[in-house]
């Protein structure tokens, strides 16, 4: 029997394939917070090409990932990334917050094999900490599981004060356009609250490791392909 010519092939694989012949990928994202404290503010989930970044560690955060870090306001960054036209396939954001042990998802889609997936958000109360999965690999079929770091913004001084905290916990003042002073300049990896000592948390807007530390990974995320 002679083999079948190349086109032919090629043709019936697209056949038994019709998501990947349509350029026509659908994915479940799910996202679980695993802290003992924090809270996450509502959810950045983007699909894209490698040649796109949220930040780059070592590097300063540009504004929009400063809005996110500090205010957990994802508009500005989905703004960012939908002005990459064609290299970002779709921009969502899961509203509302997400308690300590709580699973939230959304179903995002991509055009073609081979792009990347980043989801990002505020933790709460923090200065700028932010979770993110940063560029990672969309599966081709079935299911990816990721742990995801929680990074410092180093936008705001991470003073741990309520009166520069958002959120329910605090209410305090959320962005603060840089830079400020006591600042770190750069995005790092999140190390935490920390004992300021007993002058600093004998003040009731200052908050404590004790209801609020984290260790990395603050995230589970479960990506899943459902078309």
């Amino acid at each position: 029997m002679q083999p079948l010519p190349a086109l032919l092939t090629l043709s019936a694989a697209l056949l038994a394939f019709p998501a990947y012949a349509n350029h026509d990928f659908i994915y479940e994202v799910e996202v679980t917070n695993v802290t003992k404290g924090q809270t996450f503010t509502p959810i950045l989930v983007a699909t894209h090409t490698r040649q796109v970044r949220l930040f780059e560690l070592g590097q300063p955060a540009g504004e929009a990932l400063e809005i996110l870090a500090e205010a957990g306001d994802t508009q500005p960054l989905m703004d960012l990334l939908l002005s990459h036209g064609s290299q970002v396939d779709d921009v969502e954001t899961i509203p509302g917050l997400l308690g300590p042990g709580e699973t939230t998802a959304i179903q995002v889609r991509s055009d073609r094999h081979g792009r990347r997936i980043s989801v990002a958000a505020m933790l709460i109360p923090t200065n700028d900490t932010f979770f993110a999965l940063h560029a990672e690999r969309l599966p081709f079929w079935g299911t990816a599981h990721y742990q995801a770091p929680a990074y410092d913004a180093g936008t705001e001084a991470n003073d741990q004060n309520c009166a520069n905290i958002p959120g329910p916990v605090c209410g305090g003042a959320a962005h603060s356009p840089g830079p400020n002073d006591g600042d770190e300049g750069y995005v790092f990896i999140g190390n935490g609250f920390h004992d300021l000592g007993e002058e600093d948390e004998k003040d009731n807007e200052v908050l404590g490791p004790l209801s609020y530390d984290w260790r990395n990974p603050v995230a589970r995320v479960k990506v899943r392909r459902v078309r």
